[in-house]
């Protein structure tokens, strides 16, 4: 698997980075660059990236963009973010045209993780789209959302739309 970061940002606990360097090995093998780019986050530092957006875009906006402490999917090590390490579009919505986020919308499924924040579904996930950042779920389940056409996972599992903070 090909790291863009370093320190705790590089892990992911074990089912994950399993399926994650046989995605990565898979894309490879098609020509497409696929990089690690942000992975697991402590307390410590997502208090430190909350707090960043919060300092630069406001509260409100903040949270339609990062998890506050202790709510976020990268402190589970069942989700990161990818890149092509390129650095080109890196966390843009334009990212989405990158060989790698084209790649890993069509087949990230197979490897069982699904694109966790789509394209106008912020109303159901409580987060603006995300095409770099990905979440183990198993094959079984990304497999049966890919072929019944269901974009997120409050959906597949029946959930509320994603509550607002409290």
């Amino acid at each position: 698997m090909r790291l863009a970061t370093s320190g705790e940002a590089a892990l992911l606990n074990s089912s994950t980075a399993a399926a994650a360097e046989k995605m990565f090995a898979a894309a490879a093998a098609e020509g497409v660059i696929m990089t690690l780019a942000s992975g697991y986050r402590s307390f410590a530092t997502q208090t430190a990236t909350y707090g960043s957006y919060v300092n630069s875009r406001g509260r409100a906006e903040a949270d339609t963009a990062s998890a506050r402490p202790g709510y976020s999917e990268h402190q589970t090590g069942w989700a990161f973010d990818i890149g092509d390490g390129s650095g080109a579009d890196a966390f843009t919505p334009q990212f989405k045209d990158r060989p790698a986020a084209i790649w890993a919308k069509a087949n990230a499924h197979r490897f069982g993780f699904v694109v966790r924040y789509p394209w106008m579904l912020h109303p159901i996930t409580g987060y603006f789209y995300e095409p770099w950042h990905l979440r183990f779920i198993g094959t079984q389940a990304a497999t049966d959302m890919s072929a019944r056409g269901i974009a997120t996972l409050e959906q597949y599992f029946g959930l509320e739309a994603a509550p607002a903070y409290r």
